[in-house]
């Protein structure tokens, strides 16, 4: 017989761990060549993972929700012979192997407490069986109820691992939040017109079109004018790097966290392109299926917090990115038009900048002209 230990392999996209979610299979199982044995969790996407070789499982290198690193053991799997010689060794055996003996568990030492100390854990509510006892000869004393005293009391707490999807954001954005001197501007906009355009386009193209798909393509048209926020930072060579083409990135919420699927070349696409292509990969992240590389090289980040009933926000900017826009909801507001108070659909956009690659100048004039395609998105039709 011959054990053969299957290492975690390498997922791409520069993953070096991955978080064990589910196992398909247990201790004396049998597998076959290709079959699926676990799922794991990387930053990027759930995976499922397939056995090179068959056999008999008789070990399994990790429990559900440990993190396991590239190249690290993942599964044992015992092969079995295939023909035996036909020849039998007589007066020549295994023998069973020593079984391992069963260690007692020690009887512990009767703990020690004195009147005084006793009264002093019982005033403060202390259970002197839970306390460890310093003192010699077991004997527990003042500092040792003192100590637990000043202990946090975690009865009422639970604590979570941050791992998988959560992890990732929390290192992308505690890496943006730490390399990035951001700065954030914005403005209440009137999305009464955008609205309507958007109910034109629908009845004259008998298809439907997201409120998205539209924002994401004044986006795109805007950073035609102002390609310095389609950009990146390499510091370890302290030049901006400005890309050609957008590749948009949208954030969107799912069960697994925040994630953002990327429109390569959105620029390319027209609006009804854009929203077929949006619609399929938001979904595709929400139920899991988005594949990992569609998850990076994003260039500019769309944020639609809107969608959660908010009107503002500062979003932090996906790192390595230079910016990140956001959009409130559209709701009623009174609002100055032509010197009358109407009531006028409003939302609010934002924009988070890298002050590296442009000053507020640009910033601004970026987002004045995002909001204006808003208001006025027949003067867009000259951008787009």
């Amino acid at each position: 017989m011959t054990d053969q230990t299957f290492l975690l392999p390498d997922l791409g996209e520069g993953l070096t761990d991955a978080v064990i979610a589910e196992w398909r299979v247990q201790v004396g199982d049998t597998v076959t060549v290709d079959q699926v044995i676990v799922e794991v969790e990387t930053a990027k996407a759930a995976v499922e993972v397939p056995v090179p070789f068959a056999g008999t499982v008789i070990e399994l290198h990790g429990e559900v929700g440990s993190t396991l690193a590239v190249g690290t053991p993942l599964i044992t799997v015992r092969a079995e012979e295939q023909a035996g010689s036909g020849n039998v060794l007589i007066g020549y055996g295994t023998g069973e192997p020593d079984r391992p003996r069963r260690r007692r568990t020690p009887v512990g030492a009767t703990k020690v407490i004195s009147p005084v100390v006793r009264k002093l854990a019982r005033d403060n509510g202390v259970d002197v069986a839970s306390l460890p006892a310093t003192g010699f000869g077991g004997v527990i004393t003042r500092a040792d109820v003192e100590r637990s005293l000043t202990q946090p009391d975690t009865s009422s707490q639970d604590r979570t691992a941050i791992t998988g999807v959560r992890k990732a954001i929390a290192d992308k954005l505690s890496t943006s939040r730490r390399e990035i001197p951001d700065a954030t501007t914005w403005v209440d906009v009137d999305a009464t017109a955008l609205l309507d355009a958007r109910r034109c386009i629908q009845d004259a193209t008998a298809r439907k079109v997201s409120l998205l798909a539209l924002l994401a393509r004044f986006t795109v048209a805007a950073l035609r004018q102002f390609p310095e926020l389609n950009s990146s930072v390499d510091t370890a060579r302290s030049e901006v790097i400005r890309y050609r083409h957008v590749n948009l990135g949208i954030a969107a919420q799912t069960p697994r966290g925040l994630m953002v699927p990327v429109i390569d070349n959105a620029d390319q696409l027209d609006l009804l392109r854009l929203s077929d292509v949006l619609t399929e990969a938001t979904a595709s992240a929400r139920d899991g299926t988005l594949p990992p590389a569609r998850l990076t090289g994003g260039t500019f980040t769309l944020n639609n917090y809107g969608v959660f009933g908010v009107d503002g926000s500062t979003p932090i900017i996906n790192h390595p990115e230079a910016a990140i826009l956001g959009v409130g909801r559209i709701i009623d507001r009174p609002w100055v038009v032509d010197g009358e108070v109407t009531a006028r659909k409003m939302t609010q956009v934002s924009l988070s900048f890298d002050h590296r690659v442009c000053d507020g100048g640009t910033a601004g004039g970026f987002l004045r002209l995002f909001a204006d395609f808003i208001e006025n998105p027949i003067a867009a039709l000259a951008r787009l």
